[in-house]
């Protein structure tokens, strides 16, 4: 295994393949691991952090943050809505590891990111006092939607076609089947 600072992929290797997080030319065996993909890594492991920080950024900017009056913990949706960015928030960290194994993840955070930044928006214009969003969680929740789409998009990953996938690989304790 070629070490930290194998050298990229020469330029007559035309069928470089992505395995672990790793670029293989056939012709050469050199490798290196693709900067985008190493961004996208970092990027899930902040915006993770960042989604597990929800409450805390909501104590010191509320305007920014919360959707009603009073402290944080006043609200029933709000606690809702720190539950579940902090659980996708875990995950993410999670994905880091391997963003290939997690694209539905990945992909479902783009959009999911888009459209509530999208709905807080337009409800931001509805009533006056709820302005501070634009410059909060809107920009915030777009700035994760672009970022993770555009390095997973350089980075080359692609879903992996349903027949390469092991029926076993879904079954814990399945026996093995032959290839």
């Amino acid at each position: 295994m070629p070490g930290p600072f194998a050298r990229q992929c020469s330029e007559k290797c035309r069928n470089g393949v992505m395995r672990k997080r790793i670029i293989v030319c056939p012709d050469t065996m050199e490798s290196t691991m693709t900067t985008s993909y190493r961004l996208l890594q970092l990027a899930l492991v902040v915006f993770g952090a960042v989604m597990l920080l929800v409450y805390p950024l909501a104590v010191l900017w509320p305007s920014g943050w919360i959707w009603h009056s009073g402290a944080p913990y006043q609200s029933d949706y709000f606690m809702m809505i720190v539950g579940v960015y902090a659980t996708l928030g875990v995950f993410l960290i999670n994905a880091a590891r391997n963003p290939q194994a997690n694209l539905s993840l990945i992909w479902f955070t783009v959009w999911s990111s888009v459209v509530h930044a999208a709905i807080m928006a337009v409800q931001s214009f509805g009533s006056g006092h709820h302005m501070g969003h634009l410059l909060g969680d809107v920009p915030a929740l777009l700035l994760v939607a672009v970022v993770l789409a555009v390095l997973v998009l350089s980075s080359g990953l692609k879903q992996a076609p349903h027949d390469q996938v092991k029926s076993d690989a879904a079954v814990p304790g399945a026996a093995p089947t032959s290839t």
